[in-house]
């Protein structure tokens, strides 16, 4: 028999990235950013933009750990949360409820707010919208969720195949959501600017005519290629 745990633990205070920080990410494509990762860092294709003519957003992760079908740590996540931050809503992947929908998504723009990301459904798309909060999530289901925990919020949670800590940097666009690890912000920074030019100078090539990246005679030629015909 083991010991009945708190409905919720709180951390209230976490470090968190710098302006300065977050301002060399703000309109860098996910893509981009992936490629300063080694093509890594993006949440799971499930987890997409619950409408693609909302904003691109940009901000510290608040990760409220709720667990299947639960919103408890996400409502708690209310009172902590900071201007610009990103509300990361963790459901363990459950498609069975909605893990938020206006309401709760209203109150988190009230409060300043970013974005929201979750790994689970959502509902009220109209109202949502139409409050201009921008999510990402895996669809919509009406059912709702239970608020009875357990959860934690300010911590930790594993999330669309990644593991996303309290002010680790969000960005999101149309294509996807990316965490980068806080630790990791300043090196990742520093290779945009070659993930860039490298993609500026393919994209010339492509509108120059370019129609393929491997000449495939030549790989033969060293046996790195077998015909077959």
């Amino acid at each position: 028999m083991i010991e009945e745990p708190p409905l919720l633990r709180i951390r209230r205070t976490f470090p968190r990235p710098t302006a300065a920080q977050i301002d060399a990410f703000r309109g860098v494509p996910t893509g981009f950013i992936c490629d300063a990762m080694d093509g890594k860092g993006a949440l799971g294709t499930a987890i997409s933009p619950l409408d693609f003519g909302q904003p691109a957003i940009c901000g510290p992760a608040l990760v409220a750990n709720n667990g299947p079908a639960e919103i408890l740590a996400t409502v708690a996540s209310l009172g902590l949360i900071e201007a610009g931050d990103v509300v990361i809503s963790a459901v363990e992947g459950h498609q069975g409820c909605s893990a938020a929908g206006d309401q709760i998504t209203g109150m988190m723009k009230n409060a300043g707010a970013a974005g929201f990301v979750t790994d689970g459904p959502m509902r009220d798309r109209e109202g949502v919208m139409a409050h201009g909060m921008p999510c990402w999530c895996t669809g919509l289901n009406p059912n709702s969720p239970y608020g009875h925990g357990p959860g934690t919020v300010g911590m930790g949670a594993a999330i669309g195949g990644q593991y996303v800590q309290s002010g680790d940097l969000i960005v999101a666009d149309e294509n996807g959501a990316v965490v980068i690890p806080l630790a990791r912000i300043d090196a990742v920074a520093a290779k945009l600017p070659e993930v860039k030019s490298a993609e500026d100078e393919l994209e010339a090539k492509v509108k120059d005519g370019l129609s393929a990246l491997v000449d495939l005679d030549e790989m033969a030629a060293e046996g790195k290629v077998l015909f077959e015909d």
